[in-house]
């Protein structure tokens, strides 16, 4: 059966402008993400590879020196991996969740999720986080806080 005119095949009636329009934006959308994911692709996948094969390099280099087996070696780096993500660190100089760690912790949600409103409907915090993240890095890592001023 032919397609007529306005009419969608198979459907009933005529696609209105409403979903024609949503379906072309969703289309529009689908090819910037497969265009974009093939330019991340090609442009970070070399890099990747690289940083791989060093990785091997090194990786083979340190249990010929020190004698290790690789299943070994490969434990020992998988247990220190699940240690960091669990927010173990190998440096001693503050703990991750001391006051500051945590005020850090605590303005980064509320700067990113939550919104404050005052009693004029302003966005306090969309009009202030410049000058919150200012203080937040002059605090927290004094050495990236002259970025923000």
């Amino acid at each position: 059966m032919a397609c007529r005119s306005g009419y969608c095949c198979g459907s009933s009636g005529p696609i209105n402008e409403d979903n024609a329009r949503f379906l072309l934006l969703a289309l529009f959308i689908v090819l910037y993400l497969l265009c974009g994911a093939a330019v991340f692709s090609a442009l970070e996948q070399p890099k990747e590879r690289e940083a791989k094969e060093r990785w091997a390099q090194r990786f083979e280099h340190f249990s010929q020196k020190y004698n290790l087996s690789k299943k070994d070696l490969r434990n020992f780096l998988k247990n220190y991996e699940e240690a960091n993500v669990a927010g173990i660190r190998v440096d001693t100089i503050r703990p991750r969740w001391d006051f500051t760690g945590a005020f850090y912790f605590v303005g980064t949600v509320v700067s990113t999720i939550g919104e404050v409103y005052c009693n004029c409907k302003i966005h306090f915090l969309s009009q202030h986080a410049f000058q919150f993240e200012s203080i937040k890095y002059n605090l927290i890592e004094p050495t990236l806080g002259k970025y923000f001023l």
